[in-house]
């Protein structure tokens, strides 16, 4: 197994923290009890301690039957903790009787620390140190695999709304493609082309789980042109993508079900049809805003139904953000002041998956 696939510098490094702060207060424990001088103690907890601690997570690594979980299981997570602290023993006592007789030559070896007292204290500090960091790293472990879960369910929602979006617009497509070809064959090859377009960008996109926003809007771009050959002079829209925001990722089929109800409840039901605009922009130095507005029937509230904002699609979106930005992205639906409905997501930069 390659040395740096198997070592984790950043939990090791915070384990010889915890373990050099645990080794001085043991050093300041023995010198308060009267068990010899304060430099002495502090060599022979520093010796243990460390070489004790080393020996526990190499050997816990080089067992470990998985990524996930980085204690070996059966015999093997058994014995780490007694052979390390074996090895704290055999190799760090002998350093500590190293150093007094480097530094304290005159110290009479009566006054030097026992052997019973530095391995009963081994012991119980390796102990209870080794079962803090497993109890820890379980915990880690089980989070990630709730976060995991989390992603998962998001994108098999994001499936779901595939699912249930395209048969409804393929039936209608084909219905107006099939009426185009005998009227107007020219425009029925133009429409043929967006959707064979779109459904190969939502195929991909289904399977990486994000694109760059310029794939979204190529996407949106196609699904759009479909809809205006539908609906005809009806629908206007118009798609406004900085050059330099065209590749920041974000996850695919975002701004999707946000375009798509505004021409089913905004656009369709309205006789003279409308306008959509999707725009990106920075919000500010580390926010990405995606906005899509139209000039539709805007948001009513009907008796006995739900209000408008709360159907699956603008769930599902709310739902993916949260798993995949916790808290730091924003989703917000409005009704516009001059009619229509403002929907607006922000993205944090720097979390961008």
């Amino acid at each position: 197994m390659p040395v740096m696939s198997m070592f984790a510098p950043a939990p090791l490094f915070r384990h010889a923290g915890i373990t050099v702060a645990a080794c001085l207060l043991i050093a300041a424990a023995l010198t308060a009890l009267g068990q010899g001088l304060w430099d002495v103690n502090l060599a022979y907890s520093l010796t243990i301690g460390l070489i004790s601690w080393l020996s526990i997570d190499l050997l816990r690594l080089r067992w470990r039957e998985s990524d996930d979980i980085p204690w070996p299981r059966g015999m093997r997570g058994m014995a780490v903790v007694p052979l390390g602290i074996a090895a704290g023993l055999v190799l760090g006592n002998p350093l500590g009787h190293l150093y007094v007789q480097q530094f304290h030559p005159e110290l009479p070896a009566a006054a030097r620390p026992s052997l019973w007292l530095p391995l009963a204290i081994t012991m119980a500090t390796s102990i209870a140190m080794s079962w803090g960091f497993y109890v820890v790293g379980k915990s880690r472990h089980l989070q990630m695999q709730a976060e995991q879960a989390q992603r998962q369910a998001a994108e098999a929602r994001l499936s779901l709304l595939q699912a249930q979006l395209e048969p409804h617009m393929l039936f209608n497509t084909l219905a107006n493609l099939r009426v185009l070809i005998a009227t107007d064959a020219p425009r029925a090859e133009q429409m043929l082309d967006h959707l064979i377009a779109y459904l190969r960008a939502t195929l991909a996109g289904s399977r990486s789980g994000t694109h760059s926003l310029a794939s979204e809007f190529a996407l949106l771009a196609d699904y759009l042109a479909l809809m205006q050959i539908r609906m005809g002079d009806r629908l206007s829209y118009g798609l406004h993508l900085p050059a330099e925001l065209a590749e920041l990722p974000v996850p695919t089929l975002l701004l999707q079900p946000l375009v798509e109800n505004s021409i089913r409840h905004g656009l369709e039901p309205q006789l003279a049809g409308g306008h959509i605009a999707v725009q990106a922009s920075m919000l500010d130095d580390r926010h990405l805003l995606l906005s899509v507005h139209d000039n539709g029937l805007g948001l009513p509230v009907r008796p006995g139904q739900p209000p408008s904002g709360s159907g699956f699609g603008l769930q599902q979106i709310r739902e993916r953000l949260a798993s995949r930005y916790g808290g730091t992205a924003r989703f917000d639906l409005t009704a516009d002041s001059a009619g229509g409905t403002r929907a607006c997501i922000v993205l944090p930069l720097k979390s961008q998956p």
